[in-house]
């Protein structure tokens, strides 16, 4: 039976909302109750509760699919993952800063990646009580109810998960017409905002590893929202080096404009460099 199939995809999607809500509770247990964490090589954190959901998942994961591949933040990665049509891409704490500070703005994040597209995604973010899932060309939902992006067609009233102070930055070609809104840590969970209604537009100018999207991405796209990287191209994953360049992620209508800003914006970044760099 090939992976593709439905009951296997629905075999596959029950599979990742068990284990993501077990992987919530691991990390339950460690919230807000005094959890060390601590900075990795490249400064960014990482805690007791991100090994332990860590070890959780690729245990269970081996174990229930012993021919699919493995890419973690926080395991080594392994050039066998490449040789696999079917990998799974796992965050397992995406917004560590906020767990470690007690915020909820935190979540469980798995994909499955079949011959580079994610087919089946799930976020859990228990400290909400929020458990996002997807399947491609089946839809995305938030607690089993059924999600939509807004359909803004313009910028006026956009709400975008980013500072409040960003939203008139002399970076942009003209300040936004619409308001910040919450904007948690987790970069899947902003994007989840979209695919909520909750936000209108979300953009990335950095680059961005795999694990901290892929799940994201297509809850998103499945709630009718369209996303690329920075120069437009469609997000593909389980590549040799598995990081996506930047992200401008809005409704349909609305994503030339959000690309044109972002490209607007890295431009007047780079401008400034070479201004510095000749001073």
């Amino acid at each position: 039976m090939s992976p593709a199939q439905p009951s296997t995809r629905t075999a596959d999607l029950a599979l990742a909302a068990e284990i993501a809500g077990n992987a919530g509770q691991i990390a339950m247990a460690h919230f807000r109750a005094g959890t060390t964490g601590w900075n990795k090589a490249d400064g960014s954190p990482v805690s007791e509760a991100d090994l332990a959901v860590n070890a959780y998942l690729k245990g269970v994961i081996a174990a229930a699919r012993p021919d699919d591949g493995w890419l973690s933040e926080e395991t080594a990665d392994s050039e066998d993952r490449l040789s696999r049509r079917r990998v799974w891409v796992i965050d397992p704490i995406d917004g560590t800063r906020d767990f470690l500070r007690g915020r909820t703005g935190w979540a469980v994040s798995l994909a499955l990646v079949e011959d580079g597209a994610v087919t089946v995604a799930v976020l859990a973010a228990p400290a909400q009580n929020r458990l996002y899932a997807a399947s491609a060309g089946l839809g995305a939902t938030l607690n089993g109810k059924r999600l939509a992006v807004s359909g803004l067609a313009t910028l006026a009233g956009v709400r975008l998960p980013i500072d409040e102070a960003n939203m008139a930055a002399s970076f942009w070609p003209s300040p936004w017409p619409g308001t910040a809104t919450a904007k948690p840590n987790s970069l899947a969970l902003r994007m989840a905002m979209l695919a909520a209604n909750e936000a209108d537009a979300w953009l990335e100018g950095r680059s961005i590893a795999e694990w901290d999207v892929a799940a994201a991405s297509l809850v998103l796209t499945e709630a009718g929202g369209l996303l690329t990287d920075r120069h437009g191209a469609a997000l593909s994953f389980n590549r040799p080096s598995p990081v996506i360049q930047g992200i401008a992620a809005a409704t349909p209508a609305l994503h030339g404009e959000v690309l044109h800003r972002l490209d607007h914006a890295l431009k007047a970044f780079a401008a400034r460099r070479e201004q510095r760099s000749a001073a």
